[in-house]
């Protein structure tokens, strides 16, 4: 039997569909970076992307919404214009937001990996995630929490 898998057409990365625009405030999300960044193939079509990056972008504005605002009146009008180091040439809390975007984004793919129609070895594949799943929401909480200059660790004492 044949491993042929069929795969989505995957779209060029200077179309404009392959950006979804946000707030004004954060960047844009381009999403051939997202799916060369967390290492997606043509098995994740298109539309399915489009969705978990908008899902994530929605989860990581809503963490960020005070501190958004805070930088706002600061007079603040972009994330990359709020004080911060570079690298290469980008502010450092760029790149805590793309890494809490992606990071979600290949999350909530990854939790979909299982399906109704799936076979055993299906679930043992999709079980084999569930570490990499957890690690990836750790990734994404770690990012909005360096992009807040908070701690990553919450502890109290009983």
């Amino acid at each position: 039997m044949s491993g042929f898998v069929a795969t989505d057409e995957l779209i060029s990365s200077d179309s404009p569909e392959n950006t979804v625009q946000n707030s004004g405030f954060f960047p844009d999300i381009d999403l051939a970076d997202l799916r060369e960044t967390v290492r997606l193939d043509g098995t994740v079509s298109h539309p399915r992307l489009y969705h978990a990056a908008v899902e994530a972008i929605t989860s990581a504005n809503r963490d960020l919404r005070e501190w958004r605002i805070t930088q706002q009146a600061a007079g603040y009008n972009t994330l990359d214009a709020v004080p911060a180091e570079t690298i290469d040439g980008k502010s450092e809390l760029v790149y805590y937001y793309l890494r809490a975007v992606y990071s979600t984004a290949s999350a909530n793919l990854r939790e979909r990996y299982r399906d109704s129609d799936t076979t055993a070895d299906g679930h043992k594949a999709a079980d084999s995630l569930e570490s990499p799943i957890d690690d990836l929401r750790r990734d994404a909480r770690w990012a909005i929490r360096d992009l807040l200059g908070i701690s990553r660790s919450t502890i109290e004492l009983i």
